[in-house]
């Protein structure tokens, strides 16, 4: 399959670093000349334009006359911080950024399922599994990492051992194998869901008159967002057990 004019872009312009920096950490790219695949080229497409939309939003910040970027990110901004303020407490603001991106991140690849059926070779991000995975680990990791910074490694420990110090030989590898399983829980849940609407949305447009298939979009697209909201939902609680101390 020919890749995408944005795949050719982005390996014209990063492609050696890139085939430098996998082979650098031992893999090993089947065409090294065009290291980035679609699905890459997509994510850095979606990076680029946040970055982008948050540095117009900064430049033109204005108290009294906002533009709409401004109110676009303003909104985000206070519905995400009610949110995390109840879910996380005391404290929240200091991962509201990380759980802010998460959102936007998951959102805008969903939404690039949109475009399947309508352009030949899109496909939606996050209906490969590398993708779901890649972001539940940092997830994982970004979260374990805050529990320990808040806590320290003793207290942080502390919590997989349960409450009672005679049975922290049976729930502390309970704990931990329940802590590792997140990351197939989160992977699995939005690949699964995203995969299927991309197969639903293809099948309509292979079968059926076009009027109907635009239903399906909009199905995506609540999907979308849906999948966008509990997974930056769980990374919330995750984060808010992870720092929640003992009193």
């Amino acid at each position: 399959m020919q890749e995408l004019g944005i795949t050719h872009f982005f390996n014209l312009i990063f492609g050696t670093f890139f085939g430098w920096l996998m082979q650098l950490v031992g893999f090993h790219p089947a065409n090294p000349h065009a290291p980035i695949s679609d699905v890459f080229a997509l994510e850095m497409l979606v990076v680029f334009g946040l970055i982008t939309f948050f540095i117009v939003v900064r430049l033109t910040l204005s108290v009294e006359n906002p533009n709409s970027a401004q109110q676009v990110a303003e909104m985000i901004h206070e519905r995400v911080g009610e949110l995390a303020g109840q879910v996380i407490g005391h404290g929240y603001e200091r991962f509201q950024a990380f759980v802010t991106c998460i959102f936007l991140f998951v959102l805008l690849n969903n939404l690039i399922g949109l475009l399947v059926g309508l352009i030949p070779g899109v496909v939606t991000p996050t209906g490969q599994p590398s993708v779901p995975l890649g972001i539940a680990v940092l997830t994982f990791l970004y979260y374990n990492y805050q529990g320990v910074r808040v806590q320290g490694p003793v207290g942080y420990l502390k919590h997989f051992a349960g409450p009672f110090w005679w049975l922290a030989w049976l729930l502390f590898p309970i704990e931990i194998v329940s802590h590792l399983a997140r990351i197939m829980s989160l992977t699995i849940r939005l690949y699964a869901n995203m995969f299927a609407s991309d197969m639903l949305t293809l099948v309509c447009f292979s079968l059926v008159p076009v009027a109907i298939p635009v239903a399906f979009l909009g199905l995506h697209a609540f999907v979308s967002l849906i999948q966008a909201f509990v997974f930056m939902l769980l990374s919330m609680i995750y984060l808010s057990l992870a720092v929640a101390q003992e009193h």
